[in-house]
């Protein structure tokens, strides 16, 4: 996927802005929010593409009723959508940092736990929601990195995912290294006492310690004294990137990329205020493809007919005979060259590019949709060809979920990209690139 430079704007709040505009689509968080009120928390899920694999019923006979009613809490809790929202992501494009296991909430040994697929299986940007159990457990599939991980972990960060708690990202937004140490060395030693680490790269972190605080006193960091040998500091507690990073949001609204409506409602309800008054329009809006073209000293009209993109102004004889004159290598109507660039490249291609990106298959193929129409049969070319590639990754995802090889497919079916209508008369795909 090509990497996308804004003039003037710093690169990573750029991936931000993009990522905000597309990784979780206004109908996902309104499907997510009326099913979570209605107490329907795994069709949330579903709404979130988030795939459920755990049983509450196998959990209660191997872990008992206790156990099994805090989960459900949990569960009820769970704002999926704004989970999604608030996950780690990977330059230069915002997907999902793969092949992590994010521990959500602790219950002993035990973690509640959200996935993100490898690489290779990253097709249509899904989740996994499983229970851990701990040392030894083996998960139900197959994963890079099953264990929850000591960087990337959630359970200290509740307002990040669980919709009761999300106001308190007003506070913690701003909170210091040393506030967020302190909740830190109380849940690893009990104690707010102690070492801890911040990652800054992938070989590069500090060491820092922490002043206790008292009844008069605000906790306090400095670096260590001394230096510790690599395995008494591979050792020391690691600061969740949740808190040892700037979060995204509120960098955007600093530097008036984005409208704080345009947020998560949840986040915007939270960071109302902070922002730097941007205006609120559409930030994200698709480019439109022209309808108005000149052809042959007139301007003629293209619109959908029965379904399919056609030059209105030209009758089907006109139509036929300059079809059979570019078949025979001949100049097509100015009319028609204009259909065909918007059947091959259309100007909205980037957004259609993004919305597969980040997984929203239906929101790309409503893009396509609009522009061609349901009857539309696509032509080879640049948007076909995203088509393909997206289709191809979900395909590798489902068999990495089997078990299976979770390689890429290059779906190269012409019939894969038809968009055809189904019994109702709405045109919908023949294969859907998510869920």
């Amino acid at each position: 996927m090509a990497h996308h430079l804004v003039t003037g704007i710093p690169t990573r709040l750029s991936m931000w802005q993009r990522v905000r505009a597309y990784a979780v689509p206004p109908s996902m968080i309104e499907t997510c929010t009326a099913r979570r009120a209605a107490g329907d928390w795994a069709g949330a899920c579903a709404a979130a593409r988030v795939d459920v694999d755990l049983d509450l019923r196998a959990v209660r006979r191997r872990h008992g009723s206790d156990l099994a009613q805090r989960l459900r809490a949990d569960l009820r809790c769970l704002a999926p959508d704004l989970l999604r929202w608030h996950l780690p992501r990977i330059a230069p494009d915002g997907r999902l940092r793969p092949a992590l296991t994010v521990a959500l909430a602790r219950y002993g040994p035990l973690r509640l736990v959200v996935r993100t697929p490898p690489a290779p299986a990253d097709g249509g940007q899904r989740l996994s929601l499983s229970l851990w159990e701990g040392p030894g457990s083996v998960p139900a599939r197959a994963h890079p990195h099953p264990y929850p991980q000591r960087r990337f972990r959630l359970d200290l960060h509740r307002h990040l995912w669980d919709a009761g708690r999300a106001s308190e990202l007003a506070v913690r937004a701003d909170a210091g290294w040393a506030v967020e140490a302190e909740a830190l060395l109380r849940a690893e030693r009990g104690s707010p006492r102690g070492a801890f680490t911040v990652r800054r790269g992938a070989r590069d972190h500090d060491v820092l310690e922490l002043l206790a605080p008292d009844d008069s006193h605000a906790p306090n960091c400095r670096p260590v004294r001394e230096v510790l040998p690599p395995q008494v500091v591979a050792a020391l507690p690691v600061l969740p990137e949740a808190a040892a990073r700037p979060l995204p949001d509120l960098e955007l609204l600093r530097a008036g990329l984005v409208a704080v409506e345009r947020l998560h409602p949840l986040v915007a309800g939270a960071l109302a205020g902070r922002g730097a008054g941007v205006p609120g329009g559409a930030v994200d809006a698709d480019p439109g493809d022209p309808h108005r073209v000149e052809c042959r000293g007139e301007v003629h009209r293209i619109a959908l007919r029965d379904g399919v993109l056609s030059a209105v102004d030209h009758g089907p004889d006109q139509l036929r005979r300059e079809e059979l004159l570019v078949a025979l290598g001949g100049p097509g109507l100015p009319c028609l060259r204009a259909i065909d660039a918007v059947h091959r490249s259309p100007e909205a291609l980037p957004a259609v590019r993004e919305r597969l990106l980040h997984g929203d298959g239906g929101g790309a193929l409503a893009v396509v949709e609009g522009l061609l129409g349901g009857g539309a049969v696509l032509r080879d070319g640049a948007l076909k060809d995203e088509l393909e590639w997206a289709a191809g990754r979900v395909v590798g995802h489902g068999l990495f979920r089997a078990g299976l090889d979770g390689a890429p497919v290059d779906c190269r079916d012409p019939s894969a990209v038809e968009l055809k209508s189904n019994a109702r008369g709405r045109a919908r795909p023949r294969f859907a690139l998510s869920r």
